[in-house]
């Protein structure tokens, strides 16, 4: 239930997240063409916002399977084949989310002491995104490991099938 509220609150966010972007740049455009003018804060609010939206949705899209695979090739393994190819792509995914995670803190606390030209917000609040995503997606391919090697991922879950976009 937790984890249900969880998703919608970040889904949410992500709404209020696109809603102030599409704001801000529209609105910069119409100042500009129409009054010769613009939000000086506009093009880096936009800039910042953009990399957090992206990065948590890249997190809630992993969180419901929906990212790209090629699937083609593992849909004709038998069941072990395709066990043994989702644990291993699992625990290279893994590999390189506690990479980047490692590398987006560090870039976090260094950012903390550095600026932005025109907000003047830390820029360690920025990268925030990246270290939330990367330790999030961490997280669930831990979580899908864990689930692999207790036998509690079935067969169907194996191989992620494409959902279409109005789902």
């Amino acid at each position: 239930m937790k984890s249900h509220l969880l998703a919608r609150a970040t889904e949410w966010l992500l709404v209020a997240l696109l809603a102030v972007m599409v704001v801000l740049v529209f609105g910069n455009v119409v100042l500009r063409y129409a009054f010769n003018s613009g939000i000086v804060f506009s093009e880096e609010v936009s800039r910042f916002v953009f990399m957090w939206l992206t990065l948590i949705g890249a997190l809630v899209v992993m969180k419901d399977s929906a990212h790209l695979g090629m699937s083609s090739l593992v849909d004709r393994l038998g069941e072990t084949g395709q066990r043994v190819c989702r644990f291993a792509s699992d625990a290279l995914v893994l590999g390189c989310c506690v990479l980047l995670a490692h590398g987006a803190w560090k870039q976090v606390v260094i950012g903390m002491g550095d600026h932005s030209p025109v907000t003047g917000v830390p820029l360690g609040w920025v990268y925030l995104s990246l270290l939330i995503s990367s330790a999030g997606m961490a997280l669930l391919q831990a979580h899908s490991l864990w689930r692999q090697l207790v036998g509690r991922m079935t067969r169907a879950e194996l191989v992620p099938q494409a959902v279409s976009a109005g789902e």
